[in-house]
């Protein structure tokens, strides 16, 4: 679930490349179209939906570099969710346990949805079994939710926040939502214990931005314009981290260039510092059954701070970088354990949404 944002400066329009000033800029593509399509993508629900709308909803859960790893399979009885492994992130992912989180966090809405929508069922982990995870439905009395409400909502908000504290009562409220079995969420909220997280980050971007394959990743992932993210839905989107974007050709040479870890430090470090907390869900075992566990409740933590007007973003080079592990299981009590999902959050300015496939792209 890692974010990285591209960092280019206002004046990068100025830039020249290979001699020529920005030929192409012209295929940069509308922010109008790329928002309109988004907005689609989250609509609300019709009045009598399908399993087909509730698959869309499924897919507006967070995922690691946006690569949306899942595939559904819909039947008379439920539908099913199976891994993409074609989508993975090895570098950074290399047991895939991003990948588990990630289908856990569309289980998440999935369930919320079919509950809102007047079916009833229980997500069943089959993963040993049969590598997927089955949700049958049957019909019941529908169950709203202000969970459900913030689906279309919730984003992965990668900007600095106001550094306000927040109420005791609304710590609660997200403590209590992100209650799942076999699942520990430890939130820090004092400014100390967040400074220690800081650390961590930066020693852990450090480790991942001198690795060449981590920086090839990633670049893979990237999509500079609206043009590049409307074509491939996928991604990583510039501007939706806050920065310009820029023609596809240029991006790769100005990531090389002002991408560099010292900047990814300082950003880093502003943006820990501006936030109200850090959540830490640590799973009771290493595997994809308790990774999906975390990633439903990351998810529904996500949701009730939407609920209250607050925004998330990841944090994980502490869980990605394997070394730093143990400090971090140290710092929230668990020492022993293997923390699984690092979530900043506090108030801050909303930022154009990632885009989503399909849902007849999705279909297994």
């Amino acid at each position: 679930m890692n974010r990285r944002q591209l960092l280019i400066g206002g004046s990068a329009a100025a830039v020249a490349v290979g001699g020529a000033t920005w030929a192409g800029v012209d295929q940069l593509g509308s922010m109008t179209r790329y928002v309109a399509a988004v907005a689609e993508s989250r609509a609300a629900l019709s009045a009598n939906p399908g399993f087909a709308e509730l698959v869309r909803f499924a897919t507006l859960a967070p995922n690691g570099h946006n690569t949306q790893p899942w595939r559904f399979r819909i039947t008379p009885g439920g539908i099913g969710i199976l891994p993409d492994f074609t989508r993975r992130t090895p570098v950074v992912d290399p047991d895939d346990h991003h990948l588990w989180v990630s289908l856990g966090c569309a289980v998440e809405n999935l369930a919320l949805a079919a509950a809102a929508t007047g079916h009833v069922g229980e997500p069943r982990y089959a993963v040993a079994e049969t590598g997927a995870i089955e949700l049958a439905l049957r019909p019941g009395r529908a169950v709203d939710s202000a969970l459900f409400a913030a689906i279309p909502q919730r984003q992965s908000t990668r900007g600095d926040y106001d550094g306000s504290p927040l109420e005791t009562a609304d710590l609660h409220r997200l403590a209590v939502a992100a209650e799942v079995p076999g699942v520990e969420t430890v939130l820090i909220t004092d400014r100390a214990a967040i400074t220690r997280v800081r650390d961590l980050v930066i020693v852990g971007n450090s480790a991942q931005m001198g690795d060449a394959a981590f920086v090839r990743e990633l670049k893979l992932w990237l999509r500079f314009n609206p043009h590049d993210a409307l074509r491939t839905r996928d991604g990583l989107f510039s501007v939706a981290s806050g920065s310009p974007a820029v023609p596809s050709f240029a991006g790769p040479w100005l990531f090389d260039r002002m991408m560099t870890a010292t900047s990814e430090h300082a950003r880093y470090a502003r943006q820990l510092d501006t936030s109200s907390g850090v959540a830490v869900f640590v799973g009771a075992a290493a595997t994809p059954d308790h990774w999906v566990a975390v990633g439903r409740a990351c998810q529904r933590f996500a949701l009730q701070a939407t609920v209250l007007g607050l925004k998330c973003a990841f944090v994980n080079q502490p869980v990605e970088v394997a070394g730093l592990r143990p400090e971090l299981a140290a710092l929230v009590g668990m020492a022993g354990q293997r923390p699984d999902l690092v979530l900043r959050f506090g108030r801050g300015a909303a930022l154009p949404y990632s885009a989503r496939w399909p849902v007849a792209a999705v279909l297994a």
